[in-house]
This record gives structure tokens, sequence and C-alpha cells, in this order.
């Protein structure tokens, strides 16, 4: 249930344009200094994209969460035809949304 409404509002933000899509577009936006509030990271990412996700996310101290969702069904939430392995919520109104998701599992 709650997996649902994670997508449903990750879709949300796709259509508002709130998403940066996959590893080397969250990393270069990280380096470039734009405003990411959340990365989510697939649950089937290979330990190496993990650790560069996870390594990125330390260092510009950017919140990340990795979600028992595999990368084919978080590419079809957002509306991509091929896997992701991460998306980026670029909007302080998104991010509070998907927060509170959070703060109700852990």
């Amino acid at each position: 249930m709650m997996d649902k409404r994670i997508l449903s509002s990750l879709g949300l933000c796709s259509k508002a344009g709130k998403l940066i899509f996959g590893v080397p577009m969250i990393t270069e936006a990280l380096q470039k200094g734009k405003e990411i509030y959340l990365v989510l990271e697939a649950g089937d990412t290979s330990d190496n994209t993990h650790k560069k996700i996870t390594d990125k996310c330390n260092f510009y101290q950017v919140e990340k969460i990795r979600l028992d969702i595999d990368g084919g069904a978080l590419a079809s939430a957002v509306g991509k035809s091929s896997s992701l392995a991460a998306v980026a919520i670029t909007d302080a109104g998104f991010y509070k949304m998907m927060s509170k998701y959070f703060d109700n599992q852990q």
C-alpha cells in the first residue's frame, strides 16, 4: 500500500517537472549545485551504483532513501520505459509530501 502511494507521488513529481532521472544526471546536478532535497534509489541497484549514489549524497549532504521497489517499477511510475536506478526530488513541497511517507515507515 505504501509503495503505491510513493509511486503515485513520484508520478505527480514527474508531471510537474520536479524530478531528475538517473544516476549520471543526479550526480551532475549535485556537482553543479542544483537544489536536490531527496534522492530515492531503487532497491535492486548494483553494489557499485549503490556506493556511488550513497557517496555523492553523503558528500553533498542530501538525504537518500533506498526503496523496496525495483528499477522497472520506479521507471514506470515516472513515465520512463527503461529501468531507473534513482530519481531526485528538486522541489521543497514534493519533498515534504514524500518525507511523510518515510516518517511513517520508520
